[in-house]
């Protein structure tokens, strides 16, 4: 256990100090891009414009022989491009992997200032969370990085489900966590090798009714368990929860019903990893825009965010005015990158 006096100190001379809030950012897609493939990998910069965060994948999807070539082709991406407003994560290999030193090493050496996030695989508890936390440490007061480097977690294994509290409160370099599907149904020997969304084998068959009448059978949410478990340990924990990826890029409905159901059990964002999969993400997870409209009003009425207001006949206290004020922060920077959503935000 961290003593409180202890959680914000960082764990190397020289390291920045962590982030006590973390940044208010919009995420609403993770979207994947393999840095091994240069023709991919040179359209890095115009990705930028139209993603949330740029992701490069040196796990799962790299063959073994490609592993290095991710490392540098990913450094080589971001040495050349300027990603703007757009997020710049890596998702590392798993520490029980032989490139997984070198993946850290590598990448906060060359490209550590521009580097927002680290996603680690296959977390299984808080000395996971740990390890990576004092490696970063150690790496960023070598090479004077400005900022932290935040950590986010993947669900994917029993073990991981079950520590999901305490990977949550582990660090607070933790940024949030993802379910990963397809690694967690092999953990738990699930019948299943869907990467995402539902199995039209798993469903529930309603009572019987009249002799020889049909009985509907309604397939439900292999997923709705962990996320929701997920999510509760990041909103106690203050850190964002996200859906992984949605395998099926031919079903573009099914997707969306997928992202629909993690956002309105509390998910920020998911993973996309085929461009159809962008304006998805776009639909489901930007803000509303009467909860935007109706969040301005909160600030509007409490500028400093203090006492309380009225309005349409129900109170507004400092609470609602955080709540609010994320957002309208968050509604801005969506406007300030897509001009149709600006213009309907009334920003």
């Amino acid at each position: 256990m961290i003593v409180p006096s202890a959680y914000y100190r960082p764990l190397a001379l020289g390291a920045p100090a962590p982030f006590r809030e973390p940044p208010v950012t919009v995420e609403r897609m993770i979207h994947f891009v393999p840095p091994h493939v240069e023709k991919i990998r040179a359209r890095a910069g115009d990705l930028a414009k139209q993603v949330d965060v740029v992701l490069g994948n040196l796990e799962d999807a790299v063959p073994a022989d490609a592993k290095e070539a991710a490392r540098s082709g990913f450094i080589e991406m971001a040495k050349a491009n300027d990603f703007g407003a757009a997020g710049l994560w890596i998702r590392m290999n798993a520490l029980d992997s032989p490139w997984a030193l070198d993946d850290v090493i590598e990448i906060v050496g060359a490209v550590g200032n521009k580097l927002d996030v680290i996603m680690l695989p296959k977390v299984e508890g808080s000395w996971d969370i740990h390890y990576l936390d004092r490696l970063l440490a150690q790496l960023e007061a070598r090479h004077k990085i400005e900022r932290p480097i935040m950590i986010h977690a993947i669900l994917e294994t029993a073990q991981g489900v079950m520590n999901v509290e305490e990977i949550a409160a582990a660090s607070p370099r933790m940024h949030g966590m993802s379910l990963g599907p397809a690694d967690l149904a092999a953990s738990r020997r699930m019948k299943t090798t869907r990467v995402g969304g539902g199995h039209p084998g798993y469903g529930v068959l309603v009572d019987k009714g009249a002799e020889g009448e049909a009985r509907a059978f309604y397939q439900q949410d292999l997923w709705h368990y962990t996320i929701a478990k997920m999510v509760d340990a990041c909103a106690a924990n203050g850190i964002k929860p996200f859906y992984g990826p949605f395998g099926d890029f031919s079903d573009g409905p099914a997707c969306e019903s997928q992202f629909r159901n993690a956002f309105l059990m509390g998910c920020v964002g998911a993973w996309t990893l085929h461009p159809s999969q962008v304006e998805i993400a776009k639909r489901v997870f930007s803000p509303d825009v009467e909860e935007v409209k109706f969040a301005k009003r909160i600030v509007d009425a409490m500028p400093d965010g203090t006492g309380a207001v009225m309005l349409d006949g129900k109170m507004q206290d400092d609470a609602t005015w955080k709540q609010a004020k994320v957002i309208v922060d968050l509604a801005k920077q969506i406007a300030e990158r897509e001009p149709e959503l600006a213009e309907r935000y009334g920003l």
